[in-house]
């Protein structure tokens, strides 16, 4: 019954229905769309491994050492690390950001061996980038590989929730093949790797890094609106801490693909690594609803867009040569009223598949 619980916010929607109707179509429903949950995900103790990265004092575990609260305040912000780097895998958290007036602020959540590789090093990035009291929190994912900073595939997001009332999990599965966002079970995002790309699609071992620090000078609208210490400690908050990978050596001899084969085999058996037709009807909802950046249809920067874009007409049309929509991103022309009730419908990856 776990499992179908979601179905109630799909049920509510159709009120309208009699009783008896509404009762098949939630049993159609749910029953088909029971794959969208994440299964038997196994979650790791703080200090088994990861470790304080910066500003320790600013770090504090919480008393059943399976999560960690970050702070940011007027001389330091705090982050942590994994213990080891990984060939591939999957990396998940629950997170809940901080409230009120966090402009300025950035929370990450992200792969990176920049200091293994200083000058071609990989990176996939979420990164929360702040609000003004009263307005949403956004954020972005963004991908480097082999040091391609100068060639950033940033998209950026609104939320159909607000992210400081309740966790949420945000996770990166990345693999040989692709690379996939996830918030909650919805797929935000999927980067698929292809022979063009070359050494631009990360492929070295990676550490996960999880960070709260001052991004002033560009996290929030182009850094028009800074950081205010006047609200500050600033808290961010994570637990249910997942890592499922192939700890590695960053300068082993053994090829990647020989030595953590039995990992592959593992990540590929999990439900998070499959892509179901409801997840992808969820996740092009949630492009078409949420999604206000994409480099993919920034032909200022590109004017031919970067081997790994997929271009979709309907989120082609959406989009200005900058790449940002219309009319700044926002839904001025609806109701007040159908605004709320979009807000609230992609709940789970069912709910988006059904909006």
């Amino acid at each position: 019954m776990e499992g179908l619980q979601p179905c109630r916010y799909w049920f509510n929607g159709v009120s309208l229905f009699s009783q008896p109707l509404r009762l098949i179509l939630l049993i159609l429903v749910c029953v088909g769309n029971v794959d969208a949950a994440f299964y038997n995900l196994t979650t790791i103790p703080f200090d088994q491994s990861y470790t304080p990265l910066f500003g320790d004092g600013n770090l504090v575990r919480s008393p059943d050492g399976k999560g960690v609260r970050l702070l940011l305040d007027r001389f330091t912000g705090s982050g942590f690390i994994s213990s080891n780097l990984y060939n591939h895998g999957f990396f998940s958290a629950n997170i809940k950001l901080p409230s009120d007036y966090t402009a300025g602020i950035c929370v990450a959540f992200y792969t990176s061996n920049a200091d293994v590789f200083e000058k071609n090093h990989d990176e996939l990035d979420i990164e929360f980038l702040g609000n003004t009291e009263g307005k949403p929190w956004r954020f972005q994912t963004n991908l480097y590989g082999n040091g391609s900073t100068n060639r950033g595939r940033e998209e950026r997001y609104r939320l159909w929730f607000d992210p400081t009332k309740d966790f949420h999990r945000y996770s990166i599965l990345w693999t040989p093949e692709n690379t996939i966002f996830y918030v909650d079970e919805v797929p935000i995002r999927e980067v698929v790797r292809n022979e063009e790309m070359g050494a631009d699609y990360p492929s070295k071992p990676m550490s996960l890094y999880t960070t709260i620090w001052d991004a002033s000078s560009w996290a929030t609208s182009g850094g028009q609106y800074k950081v205010n210490y006047k609200y500050a400690p600033f808290v961010a908050e994570f637990k249910d801490l997942v890592l499922e990978g192939c700890p590695a050596d960053p300068i082993q001899q053994i090829p990647a693909a020989e030595a953590c084969a039995e990992h592959y085999t593992h990540l590929a058996t999990q439900d998070y690594s499959v892509i179901t037709r409801q997840r992808r009807a969820a996740m092009r909802r949630f492009r078409q609803r949420y999604m206000y950046y994409s480099y993919c249809y920034d032909s200022l920067r590109y004017p031919v867009p970067p081997p790994e874009c997929v271009t979709v007409s309907a989120e082609k049309a959406r989009f200005k040569d900058t790449g940002r929509l219309k009319f700044g991103g926002s839904h001025k022309r609806q109701s007040k009223r159908r605004s709320r009730n979009r807000n609230r419908a992609i709940p789970n990856s069912d709910n988006a598949a059904d909006v």
